[in-house]
C-alpha cells in the first residue's frame, strides 16, 4: 500500500489535520445510551473521556489525555481482575492428574438426545463448528418443532447468510430412531431434568452407541456417577453442563465422575474447545459449582425481599455492581416455572417466589412475573400487585420491613456465594479458585472486569467477608451462613484465595 501511495504520489492526511465531527448533541446520546445499561467499567467511561477529549481539545492535548487514561487503567484494580480472568480461563480446563501424553479421540459426528431449547442448542454448537450431527427426539411433533426453531434462531442472525444457514441446516439431521446414535463418536442427552428418565437414556445408550463413545449428560444438578452407574462402561461417561442458550453461551462445565477415564476427559475438553466453548473440569455434587453457589444467591434474594427490599431495589443493586440483569430480571426471562419444578423435586419451600408463582405469574412468557410485562415487550415494570404479596408474606413471617442501601443488597448477594465458593475448593469439587472466577464470568455474567467472586473476595478482604458472615449467621440462625472454614483459616493467615492457585 505505501509503494502504491508513493508512486501515485498520493498525500496521506495525517489525524491531526482532519475535521473533528462537531456532533455534540450525538456524542452525548451514545455516551448516556452506554451509561444507562447499568454500571459501566472504568475501561469504558475512560474510553468515552477520550472521544470527548478528541471532540474538546487540541489533538496534542488530547493525545496526552488518552495517555493519562491509558495509564490509569493499566495500573487499575480492573485490569489485574482481567488479566486474572485472562490467564484463569486458559488453565480452566487442565487436569491435575491427566498424563501429559493423554491425547482426546476424534469427533467425527455428533448425537444429541432431546430437540428441547438445550438439545437444539448443542446441535446448533455442532453444526456451527461443522460437525455432523443427529437430533434424536420421540415424536414427529417434538422433532418439527426442534428444527423449526434452530431455523429460526438462525434467521435472526443477521451474520449468517442464507447459504451458510442452510449448509448448517444440513449438517443437522433429525430422527425418532435412538438406534442412530450408533454412527456417533460423542453422545449428549438433553432430555428433562428428571433423575428416572436420564437413567431410562442411558440404558439405551449402553446397548446401543458404539464402543469407547463418548457418553455425556446436560444435567445442571444431578448425580453424575448414578447416571453412570446404569451402564455398563462408566468411564466413558461423563457431565457436558451446557448453558442455556447453548448455542451462544461460552461455558461449559465438564462433570467428571467418580470413574471417568482420563480419556473421556480428554475428548470432553477438546470437543468442547472446538465447540467455541470455554471448558472447565468439575467435580460431581448437588449443582456442580455454578449452580450450587447460585442457589446461595437465590436464598439471599428471597431473604432480602423479605426483610424489605423489592424486585426492582435487589435488581438495581445487581446492576450498580455490574451485572447486565438482575437476578429476579434473569428469573422472570428463564420462567419462574422452571426454578418451582426444581424447588418441589428437592422439597424446597420459597414463601415469596412460590406465593407468586402459585398465582400463575411464570415471567415474560406469561407477561407478569416478579415484574409486568406490556405486550410484545421485555422490559420490567415494577408491579403494585407483587409488592402487596412480598409484604403479606413479610407480615405472615413476623418481619419487621426496613430499607436496604444498595451496597447492603449486594453484600447479601454475592457473599454467601463467595463462601459456598470456599466450600467447594475445599472439598475438591472445583480445582481452582480461578475455575470458580471463570464459570461465574462465563456463565452467570459476573463482570469480568470484577474477575470472578473469588477474586473480588481477595479485594474486599476475607477478614471483612468471615466477619460479615458470621455477624449474619448469628442474626438469621442460617447455618449455610456461617463461614466456611477455609475461608476463617486463609482469614487468620492473612492470606487470600490467591494464595492457592496452582
Amino acid at each position: 500500500m505505501a509503494d502504491q501511495l508513493a508512486t501515485a504520489g498520493k498525500r496521506l492526511s495525517a489525524v491531526r489535520d482532519r475535521a473533528v465531527p462537531g456532533d455534540r448533541a450525538g456524542f452525548e446520546k451514545a455516551a448516556a445510551a452506554i451509561g444507562g445499561k447499568g454500571r459501566v467499567s472504568r475501561a469504558i467511561a475512560a474510553c468515552i473521556e477520550a472521544v470527548k477529549a478528541a471532540m474538546e481539545m487540541p489533538f496534542d492535548k488530547g493525545i496526552a489525555r488518552e495517555w493519562e487514561l491509558f495509564k490509569e487503567l493499566v495500573a487499575s484494580d480492573e485490569s489485574k481482575a482481567q488479566r486474572h480472568v485472562f490467564f484463569a480461563e486458559r488453565n480452566a480446563a487442565k487436569v491435575a492428574d491427566m498424563p501429559a501424553e493423554q491425547q482426546a479421540k476424534p469427533i467425527a459426528r455428533g448425537a444429541v438426545i432431546g430437540a428441547g431449547t438445550m438439545g437444539g442448542g448443542i446441535a446448533m454448537s455442532f453444526a456451527n463448528a461443522g460437525i455432523p450431527v443427529t437430533l434424536v427426539e420421540t415424536t414427529e411433533a417434538t422433532l418439527k418443532r426442534g428444527l423449526d426453531t434452530i431455523l429460526a434462531n438462525y434467521k435472526r442472525s443477521s451474520r449468517t447468510s442464507p447459504e451458510e444457514i442452510e449448509r448448517r441446516m444440513g449438517l443437522i439431521t433429525g430422527t425418532l430412531e435412538i438406534e442412530k446414535v450408533a454412527e456417533a463418536d460423542a453422545v449428549i442427552e438433553a432430555v428433562f431434568e428428571e433423575m428416572t428418565l436420564k437413567k431410562e437414556v442411558f440404558g439405551k445408550l449402553d446397548r446401543i452407541a458404539s464402543k469407547g463413545a463418548l457418553l455425556a449428560t446436560n444435567t445442571s444438578y444431578l448425580d453424575v456417577d448414578e447416571i453412570a452407574a446404569t451402564t455398563s462402561r462408566p468411564a466413558d461417561v461423563l457431565g457436558m453442563h451446557f448453558f442455556s442458550p447453548a448455542n451462544v453461551m461460552r461455558l461449559l462445565e465438564i462433570v467428571r465422575g467418580r470413574v471417568t477415564s482420563h480419556m473421556a476427559l480428554a475428548t470432553a475438553i477438546a470437543l468442547g474447545r472446538k465447540l467455541g466453548k470455554v471448558p472447565v473440569v468439575v467435580g460431581v455434587c448437588d449443582g456442580f459449582v455454578g449452580n450450587r453457589m447460585l442457589g446461595l444467591r437465590a436464598a439471599a434474594t428471597e431473604r432480602l425481599l423479605l426483610h424489605g427490599a423489592l424486585p426492582q431495589d435487589v435488581d438495581a443493586a445487581a446492576l450498580a455492581f455490574g451485572f447486565a440483569m438482575g437476578p429476579l430480571a434473569v428469573s422472570d426471562l428463564a420462567g419462574l416455572d422452571v426454578g418451582m419444578r426444581a424447588r418441589r423435586a428437592r422439597g424446597v419451600r420459597a414463601a415469596i417466589a412460590d406465593a407468586i408463582t402459585d398465582l400463575g405469574r411464570y415471567g415474560q412468557k406469561t407477561g407478569k412475573g416478579y415484574y409486568r410485562y406490556e405486550p410484545g415487550q421485555r422490559t420490567p415494570l415494577p408491579d403494585p400487585e407483587v409488592e402487596a404479596i412480598i409484604v403479606a408474606e413479610s407480615k405472615k413471617a413476623g418481619v419487621q420491613r426496613h430499607s436496604l442501601s444498595q451496597d447492603e443488597i449486594s453484600n447479601h448477594l454475592i457473599y454467601p456465594m463467595i463462601n459456598e465458593g470456599a466450600r467447594i475448593l475445599d472439598e475438591k469439587i472445583a480445582q481452582r479458585p480461578g475455575d470458580i472466577d471463570v464459570i461465574w464470568v462465563y456463565g452467570y455474567g459476573w463482570p469480568a472486569w470484577r474477575g470472578g467472586p473469588m477474586h473480588y473476595a481477595d479485594a474486599v478482604g476475607l477478614t471483612k467477608i468471615r466477619d460479615w458472615l458470621a455477624d449474619q449467621a448469628k442474626k438469621t440462625g442460617d447455618k449455610r451462613l456461617e463461614p466456611a472454614p477455609l475461608i476463617d483459616q486463609l482469614a487468620r493467615d492473612g492470606r487470600g484465595f490467591a494464595s492457592l492457585a496452582s
